[in-house]
């Protein structure tokens, strides 16, 4: 189903179109995806939701060859991956997104982040990111071995490999 609605453009309050859209993604539960461009200033908005949870999941994968970086990874919204490893931790916020890509795109995304860092970050902050995108290189040729561990509370999300470990994620009720 697609529905589309007419609404201002949070940047210049031009009038568009913002689409609705259900689809069912394989792996994925029912899906609506929210998308908007503004022609006048070049604002671009996209957003999924999920609108059925399952079962808490957690799974972790060893990324030990280059050819694991073709891996795919679907994370919802409100998964959180981590690369102990590398001290990388990503957590669901409010502005978080879903997406399907594989272990090299996740990879590039912390990347991307640590590249703003070593344009505002002071010193210390300069020389971590310069270190993490020097291990995160030698992980995409194969010499660094990580390990990726995603959980989601609400099962939407996997990682799509017969050697990646899939177990119950068991929730902190404090948290």
């Amino acid at each position: 189903m697609r529905t589309g609605v007419l609404g201002p453009c949070p940047c210049c309050n031009t009038e568009i179109e913002y689409i609705y859209q259900t689809e069912n993604i394989p792996y994925f539960s029912d899906l609506l995806i929210v998308s908007a461009i503004c022609s006048s200033c070049g604002y671009k908005y996209v957003d999924t939701q999920l609108l059925r949870d399952k079962e808490p999941v957690r799974y972790e994968l060893k990324v030990e060859r280059e050819e694991d970086l073709a891996i795919r990874v679907i994370r919802s919204m409100s998964a959180s991956l981590e690369i102990p490893e590398l001290g990388v931790r990503i957590d669901p916020g409010p502005a978080c997104q879903g997406f399907v890509s594989n272990i090299e795109g996740v990879l590039d995304r912390v990347e991307r982040i640590l590249k703003g860092a070593l344009l505002w970050g002071d010193d210390t902050e300069r020389g971590n990111a310069q270190k993490l995108l020097g291990e995160i290189a030698g992980v995409k040729n194969g010499t660094v071995p990580i390990t990726l561990i995603l959980e989601d509370r609400c099962g939407n999300s996997a990682i799509i490999a017969d050697k990646a470990q899939k177990s119950v994620y068991f929730i902190d009720q404090e948290q």
